[in-house]
């Protein structure tokens, strides 16, 4: 072969191969994505860090499954055709999730709105106390009217009570509450009673009232009463039983 044939075919032979690499080139320049991964993001879950495993590839966001059951305290199981992810479900509060289930007063002392209703019964009470003792000391004629409304009153503003029952506290405070005005219903019926029948020994007597041993246990429970709910503290007291 001639000197001139061998140039022109190694010069024809180095057209081919930088052709194909231009195409070569090309190739690979189509197949790589228009963007590559960013770093890694650091993935907060329930304000507990699982590391660097959120990525951005092409405009989606991608984490690592066992990163993200990890901080979960969760597991997964991936399977040839599914993945499994197991997440522990915690109920915080269960009387919220389940319906119609009351949750039950918790221990903090007496509550505030508890406080300011049991002092407005109390009040009522000793009202109650004192108009029947003044039956008693001036001799006053006997009235169902009033003694009924007496006792009404009282009945509502108890109710009013045990609807602001916020606390354990609150309850037991509130069963106290009952036994004084159940005490004081018994006590203003008998003494309605006796009145009625003109028992004068019993309804016109004005010392009866230093003698009178269910009257001096409901004074002395009222007076106990008092001083429990303005310290704020349950507490107990054998004469409101």
């Amino acid at each position: 072969m001639s000197k001139r044939r061998k140039y022109k075919f190694a010069l024809f032979t180095g057209i081919v191969l930088a052709f194909a690499g231009v195409i070569l080139a090309q190739s690979e320049t189509a197949q790589t994505p228009t963007q590559t991964p960013t770093p890694g993001k650091t993935l907060i879950v329930n304000g507990k860090s699982a590391g660097a495993v959120a990525r951005e590839i092409d405009g989606h966001t991608y984490i690592e499954i066992e990163a993200l059951a990890r901080s979960m305290n969760g597991t997964v199981t991936i399977d040839p055709d599914r993945i499994l992810l197991t997440i522990p479900v915690t109920v915080t509060n269960p009387a919220a999730a389940t319906p119609n289930v009351v949750a039950a007063p918790v221990e903090h002392g007496l509550s505030v709105d508890f406080k300011r209703a049991a002092i407005a019964e109390l009040s009522e009470m000793r009202e109650w106390r004192g108009a029947v003792g003044a039956m008693i000391t001036y001799g006053l004629a006997a009235s169902d009217q009033t003694a009924s409304d007496y006792h009404d009153r009282c009945e509502d503003g108890l109710n009013q009570v045990s609807v602001s029952v916020a606390t354990d506290a609150d309850g037991r405070a509130l069963q106290l509450l009952r036994n004084q005005f159940n005490n004081m219903t018994a006590w203003a019926n008998q003494i309605l009673a006796e009145r009625k029948a003109l028992n004068g020994a019993r309804t016109a007597n004005p010392s009866l009232q230093q003698n009178d041993r269910a009257l001096q246990n409901i004074t002395a429970c009222g007076r106990f009463l008092n001083q429990m709910i303005v310290s704020g503290n349950s507490a107990d007291d054998a004469s409101c039983h």
